[in-house]
């Protein structure tokens, strides 16, 4: 299950909608181990493209340089899909590195309803798990 706080959730999806009709892509750092999201992290779509994210392999470098000085992890990995249904595609999965991490997807496609699910990817295996909204 993940756990997020109203707060980082809100970025995430804001984030989403400002980039759209461009996928937008970010991470949640947290202290190592402890599997709690705390520091939200915009990340550069490199690709600047409506159907797939890369993020910018310079900034990924110093971020997760980053991570490491501070002692985080990534906790989430989070990017939007532009017309498609929050769920991870093909590429999506064979992208995913980080197998401690939730992959938080974020559908853009309604400006209504927002759609915001959780994934554990590993191995090629994606299990949806459910996600808690706290104050």
């Amino acid at each position: 299950m993940l756990r997020i706080t109203r707060d980082l959730y809100d970025k995430i999806v804001a984030h989403a909608r400002a980039d759209h009709p461009d996928e937008a892509c970010g991470v949640l750092a947290g202290p190592a181990g402890s599997g709690r999201p705390e520091r939200f992290i915009a990340m550069t779509n490199a690709e600047r493209s409506p159907t797939f994210y890369c993020f910018d392999s310079g900034e990924q470098f110093r971020v997760w340089r980053e991570m490491d000085e501070r002692d985080e992890e990534p906790v989430v990995i989070y990017h939007s899909h532009t017309a498609t249904e929050a769920y991870p595609s093909r590429t999506d999965i064979s992208l995913a590195s980080e197998p401690g991490a939730h992959y938080v997807l974020v559908s853009t496609r309604d400006n209504g309803d927002t759609e915001f699910r959780s994934f554990r990817i590993t191995d090629g295996t994606v299990t949806e798990e459910p996600v808690t909204v706290v104050e």
